[in-house]
Formats: C-alpha cells, structure tokens, sequence
C-alpha cells in the first residue's frame, strides 16, 4: 500500500492562515465517493459544466492534463454518468491527475482499476447523450464552495477541498 501524497485534514491544519474551501456533504444526502485507484490526489483545476452530456468531459480528458484535475458540474443529476471506463482510460493515457464530478459515473469495477483518481456522487450504469453541449473554464458551484479554472483541488477519502494556491506538490 502507498501512502497518500497528502491528507485533507492535514492540509487544512498546516495552513490556517489560507482560505481553504470544503466542499460540504449535502442536507439531502449528496456525499462524493470514491471511485478510482488513486485515492488521494490532486491538481491544478479545469472546470466544465454540463447537464447530462458529457461531450465536453470527453474532449477535455483526451487533452494533456499533467498536473491537473478535472471538475465536472453535472448538476447533480442521477439519470446518466458523465464518465465510463472508455474516457478514463483516456484521462490516463493523457496524464490526468484525477476527474470530480458532480453527478454520476459508470463502470465502477474498471474505473476502480485505473491509475486515476475519481470522486463522484454516485454510479448509473445509463450513458449520457452527447449533443456537444458544455460551458469550459466557468466558475461553478457547489457543495457549498466556488471552483474555478487555475484553482487547486485536493481530494481523499475524507473530503475534497480547494484553494486558490498549490498546498502540496504532486
């Protein structure tokens, strides 16, 4: 077993002076989990927003993402995944440090073995419907935290939380 690159708790404790954002569980149940191999990581942040088509979370994974993570506002919607097996795949082969998506994801047992990190809401096996529809490099809003492109995101098995600045290097 390898040891994460950093602990969320940790990286809130050993900067008190920054604003860190957390992203907060909702009232009604929405808690991200993991689903890929990489259970901690993070990276600088590119931001999509689609309501169930994932042609842009499609584009942008099979683009270099050294060094950066995908975060992907589906609106929370639990009819369609934005990502399968197929994209992530594409995400590794780009070099994407990991993908969070609020919303869904399918193929959970192969995402579960790549070398990848993945945070999302839930799985449905149902694919999204690609029309080309999608808004790149907007802030978003969720779980209580405003994410833009150029921030740093930082995700593990005990929450995600995004700052303005790099907290670690990976």
């Amino acid at each position: 077993m390898t040891t994460p690159a950093f602990v969320t708790c940790d990286l809130l404790d050993d900067h008190p002076e920054l604003e860190i954002q957390v992203v907060t569980p909702s009232m009604d149940g929405k808690f991200f989990k993991s689903y890929g191999a990489v259970k901690s990581f993070g990276g600088q942040v590119v931001t999509v927003k689609c309501f169930e088509d994932n042609s842009r979370v499609k584009e942008l994974l099979a683009t270099d993402g050294t060094g950066k993570v995908l975060v992907v506002d589906g609106g929370a919607s639990m009819r369609c995944a934005l990502m399968g097996d197929l994209i992530a795949e594409s995400a590794v082969k780009n070099h994407w440090n990991g993908v969070i998506i609020y919303g869904c994801v399918r193929d959970v047992d192969a995402i579960a073995e790549l070398n990848l990190g993945v945070h999302a809401l839930a799985s449905i096996p149902q694919k999204s419907n690609r029309k080309g529809i999608g808004e790149v490099d907007i802030a978003l809003h969720f779980g209580g935290v405003t994410i833009q492109s150029g921030d740093y995101v930082y995700a593990d098995n005990n929450g995600i939380v995004v700052s303005k600045e790099k907290l670690v290097d990976l």
